[in-house]
């Protein structure tokens, strides 16, 4: 009697390669959506009814939270928010304010004070509806 080689099944990892790459294509598509994710978690004050703001391609984000400051979606200090500002060439560009409904009165105020040095009195202040 012939004896029989007995031969490895090797899996085919063809379609698993496929999956692979429609997963990488998936997940580098998707990512592109999360733009308009902002750098603070707010819980921003309620309103009954307001207005629709459009949104611009230049327009500056400025988010407050009780201890820390956002420019644009990056963490910074007043100081240095103050030195962005400064740089701001067109004084009617549109400016999102998001303030946290606990954030002291007196933060507040600051910051439209830096605001108003710059002559930048364009400003929406944001809400939940």
């Amino acid at each position: 009697m012939k004896k029989r080689s007995r031969e490895a099944a090797a899996p085919d990892i063809t379609p698993l390669i496929d999956v692979v790459f429609l997963l990488l294509i998936f997940f580098m598509v998707s990512t592109v959506f999360k733009k308009d994710e902002m750098a603070l978690l707010l819980n921003l004050p309620k309103t009954e009814k307001g207005e629709s703001v459009q949104k611009q391609d230049k327009t500056i984000y400025i988010e407050l939270s009780k201890s820390e400051i956002a420019y644009n979606g990056k963490k910074i200090t007043l100081e240095s928010m103050e030195e962005s500002l400064k740089s701001v060439t067109k004084k009617t560009i549109p400016i999102d304010l998001r303030i946290d409904k606990d954030v002291k009165y007196d933060r507040v105020v600051q910051l439209i004070a830096k605001l108003k040095k710059y002559e930048l009195t364009n400003v929406s202040l944001i809400t939940d509806e």
